[in-house]
Formats: structure tokens, sequence, C-alpha cells
């Protein structure tokens, strides 16, 4: 498959703060990446980067070839049509003195896309895409169930019609039962449309069962990038193996059995990392090197690799933690 969407060395800093430190990635077309880390890393501030919703500091976004860093104003709108995201708080998103009908509406207006009873005809076809009733196109969101009310925010964005969808934690504030719903939604959405998504969450079982491929991030970095199955079948960074030992597994005689990695210690100061690994401070496997070298990629496989200069050496063997796929 080709390739949609390539960041290259992206990089976006507040004042000392280095939010996103250097993140490199690939997205096909039709595909999930998945991007997890805990709250603070930077996650969120790669996919509003990637949007030019925030403004990087360096590095490329090339969205089929086109850098977005370099647009202007004008042709950034533009390209706006082909890249979307859907927020984490749908309530928030939407503004509330718009009916439904005009919130979904307001960005076919923008791009031009149909007016009259075309747009009246559109609006309902985008409904009923979102499996959503036709009657709900007069009220406003606050008379909206949570799990409405993200269905409203995911036809907004399906209707200009883009090909990559930024999914910023889009489960998140959701019960669990609709969360299921919502997840099975956009991956019906994928295989019908073709969409690609970036799939923003620290929750590892929603982002087994969304992602193709998965990128782990610590502290603006990205620290471990590899396919779902091998991903969560055998992880290499001391920081992925303490994420997936606390991902829930359905079986109690599994999980009596499961060696549980407990990180010490809390997440340093961004505007102060610690030199050479950032994940070191808190690393049980740490030596004095990993104070003095920025590890580069270590390739494991084709498609996986992560930074650590103890896998280049050998690192000493860790038990992983067994898990089984999470149905929705």
């Amino acid at each position: 498959m080709t390739r949609l969407l390539e960041v290259e060395n992206l990089q976006v800093r507040y004042g000392p703060v280095r939010a996103v430190d250097g993140v490199s990635f690939g997205v096909e077309r039709g595909r999930t990446l998945g991007l997890v880390g805990e709250s603070g890393c930077g996650k969120s501030t790669t996919g509003y980067a990637i949007l030019q919703l925030v403004q990087p500091t360096a590095g490329r976004v090339l969205y089929d070839g086109t850098d977005l860093c370099r647009l202007d104003k004008p042709a950034l709108r533009r390209m706006r049509r082909k890249l979307q995201i859907i927020f984490q708080d749908s309530h928030a998103s939407l503004n509330p003195r718009m009916p439904i009908g005009d919130l979904i509406g307001e960005a076919l207006d923008i791009h031009g896309l149909s007016r009259g009873a075309a747009r009246a005809r559109r609006i309902r076809e985008l409904l009923d895409l979102v499996g959503l009733a036709g009657h709900l196109i007069e009220r406003y969101p606050h008379e909206l169930s949570g799990g409405q009310a993200q269905r409203v925010a995911i036809c907004r964005a399906l209707a200009v019609e883009p090909e990559l969808i930024v999914c910023d934690e889009p489960v998140s504030a959701l019960d669990v039962s609709i969360q299921a719903q919502i997840v099975n939604l956009l991956q019906d959405l994928q295989q019908r449309l073709g969409l690609a998504y970036i799939f923003i969450s620290h929750d590892l079982s929603v982002v087994r069962h969304m992602s193709d491929q998965i990128a782990v991030m610590y502290l603006g970095k990205i620290i471990e990038l590899a396919g779902k199955a091998e991903i969560y079948a055998a992880p290499a960074h001391p920081y992925t193996k303490s994420l997936m030992s606390a991902v829930p597994v359905p079986d109690p005689d599994i999980e009596a059995q499961r060696q549980r990695i407990i990180l010490k210690g809390d997440l340093p100061d961004p505007a102060h990392p610690p030199s050479g690994c950032r994940f070191r401070t808190r690393c049980p496997i740490a030596i004095a090197d990993c104070a003095a070298t920025d590890p580069a990629e270590y390739a494991l496989a084709a498609g996986h690799w992560a930074k650590c200069i103890r896998l280049a050496e050998g690192m000493p063997e860790w038990k992983s933690p067994p898990t089984t796929s999470t149905s929705f």
C-alpha cells in the first residue's frame, strides 16, 4: 500500500517544553495507526500539528506528497477537506447555539459542496450513515446523549469526504457499551469509505481493536513502533512492556499468573527532560550509558523498531505478559 501521510522529524515547542520532539511515522491509505502513551506525552499535540491546528516548530507533514507546513492559508483551507478530526469531548466541539442540521451543513457551506435541496438530502444521508434518525436534524447538542453527540461529530467530519481522520480519544468520555458502538461504527466507516485513521488513545484494549500499526510515545518521542500483532505479542521497549502488562485479560487463570511491571517515580518535567534516554529515570534496567546516549532506532523485525540501547547489546530477558484479544 502507498502511504497517504508521512510525518518527518515533527517538533512542537512551547517555550522550553518540547511537547513533540522529533516524531516520524507514516500512515497508509485505508489503514489505522494507533498512538498511545501516558497523559501529557504529546499524543494530541502530534495530531493537532499534523492538521496544522498547532504550528509545528520544525519538521515536515507530507500529505499525498504535499508538505502541509509550507502551505499558505487558502491552500491549507482547501487541503483540510482531506483531513478532519474527531475530538474527545463531542459536546464541547459542537456549537450549542446551532441545530444538528446546521452543524453538519456548515461544513458543506464552507467548502461549497451542496446547496438547497441537495444540501438537505446530503445531511440526511450523513445522519443515516452514522446511524442517527433524520428527526434529530432540528435538535440541539444539549438534547443529545453522549453517544449521539459523538455520532454527530463523526458525521460532521465525514461531510467533506476526507481521506484521513485524526481520532483524538474519541471514546474515552463514553460509557463502555457506547464505546463499543462507536468503535464498531468507525471500523465500518473505514471499510465502506476507505478512510485512514490516526487513533489517539490511552486505552490499549481499544487501540488493539482499532489499529493496524501502533506507535508508543513517551515524553514527546516515539519509543517503539510495530504492527499490532508484533507489539502485543513481543513488546521490546521496557516502557511498552509496562504498558502491555496493564492490559486486562478476560481470563482469571491467565490474569492470576501475569507479571505486572510497575513503574516507579513520576513522569519527568517536560521542560527539563532527562539526558540521554528520557525513560531512564523510571526504567528498571537502566545503566550508566542510558544517561549519555539518546538511543537510535533499533530494528527488531520488518516494520518493528524500538529506541533502547539495551536492545543493541542484548537486553536481559523479560517475561512478556500473556495477552488475549479483546472483542467489542
